[in-house]
């Protein structure tokens, strides 16, 4: 089995309080991609950051002091047209998922996944973070990044993040 990992796509990453153009413009792709996935029927799993009211004072958001994802709120959901029906949904209180990790491991009954490849916002924060982590978790899973279906807090980092997980033996799709 293949798993598509959607990390993040979130209205408040795509359009939303840390919204870029570039986000804006991976969306169309990413749905292609989930699609893909579907028709096949392999396994897709989102991610969603998920902060309480208190996010201001925790070091995250001190460090980044723009309130985002907060529980409950709009800019929490993954648009509907992007989610669609049946995925399974990780909530993550931090960048990187280990229940993401575990979920990946124990995804067909114990047996790892044939490859795994994430796509998503923000690459230079949790697509990297959630890849390294995996990676680590399963370390002979064959784990890829579309980079075409990915955007970064800025094209700069973007691409440094794409570099350093390319260097980390994961395979990045241009």
């Amino acid at each position: 089995m293949k798993v598509l990992v959607v990390v993040d796509m979130q209205r408040d990453f795509i359009d939303g309080a840390l919204g870029t153009d570039e986000a804006v413009a991976i969306v169309d792709g990413v749905k292609r991609k989930i699609a893909e996935y579907e028709r096949a029927k392999d396994m897709v799993i989102f991610t969603r950051d998920t902060h309480e009211s208190d996010y201001l004072e925790t070091q995250e958001g001190r460090k980044l002091p723009v309130p985002h994802c907060i529980k409950g709120s709009s800019g929490w959901e993954i648009p509907g047209d992007i989610f669609g029906e049946g995925h399974e949904v990780i909530d993550k209180t931090t960048f990187g998922s280990w229940k993401l990790a575990d979920v990946l491991a124990m995804a067909d009954g114990g047996k790892a996944p044939e490859s795994i490849e994430l796509v998503g916002l923000c690459t230079d924060i949790c697509v990297i973070s959630n890849a390294l982590l995996i990676k680590a978790r399963m370390p002979e899973v064959p784990i890829s990044v579309d980079a075409r279906c990915c955007a970064g807090v800025s094209p700069e980092s973007h691409e440094r993040a794409l570099k350093a997980m390319e260097t980390c033996q994961i395979d990045i799709k241009y």
